[in-house]
């Protein structure tokens, strides 16, 4: 995504969330005022929306500034349509099963894949450092650190195949698992993109 004020604003929400103008304005280095206009003129384009929040206790409610569908929009999402259609025509002609079967082979390709480029000797937060990386690397936008309670969460800003996934939760499922798999630990997804969340978040901690 080309780096125009408007598409670093896009990441910006995506990637932290909404946002008040002024903590945009920070972000981009420019005045809120300025930021103020840029978020108008997105919102007039569809690509966000402004969704008033009461403080606590008495004063004006803040203003924050949310991604719409058609924001969410701007992030690739693997031919979306098309994948969808093909599952759902490969469910109704083939049956269940050949889907599965799809998703079965993608989940060992993928486990094949992780593991030849993580380090599986290296410590815990390594190696989720290392799949963080690679998630990024294929779309997923992932971020990670590490809590007081000394769990490790993951977080995917962005889900390139959501369609495939709407489809069928098959496909998160699986890599739920391959996650398991992969870091050799124990992984429990806490947010998740098709329940409404914003992002995908996992919390991942020694295996007992």
């Amino acid at each position: 995504m080309r780096q125009s004020p408007a598409n670093r604003i896009l990441i910006l929400l995506k990637t932290d969330g909404p946002q008040l103008a002024a903590a945009v304005g920070d972000a981009l280095g420019i005045s809120s005022e300025a930021a103020r206009q840029q978020l108008t003129k997105m919102a007039e384009e569809g690509l966000i929306e402004p969704v008033a929040e009461a403080r606590a206790g008495r004063g004006r409610p803040r203003q924050f500034w949310h991604l719409t569908a058609a924001g969410n929009r701007q992030f690739p999402d693997g031919h979306a349509d098309l994948t969808a259609t093909l599952l759902a025509t490969m469910a109704s002609q083939l049956g269940q099963g050949a889907v599965d079967a799809v998703i079965s082979a993608r989940e060992t390709e993928m486990l094949r894949r992780y593991r030849s480029e993580i380090d599986l000797t290296a410590d815990l937060p390594s190696r989720v450092a290392s799949l963080a990386a690679i998630r990024t690397r294929e779309g997923y936008m992932a971020d990670h650190w590490r809590e007081n309670d000394g769990s490790i969460v993951l977080v995917e800003n962005h889900c390139p195949i959501c369609a495939a996934a709407h489809a069928c939760a098959g496909f998160c499922r699986s890599e739920l698992e391959t996650f398991r798999m992969v870091l050799a630990a124990q992984v429990e997804r806490e947010e998740h993109i098709l329940l409404g969340a914003r992002r995908c978040a996992y919390r991942i901690r020694p295996t007992v």
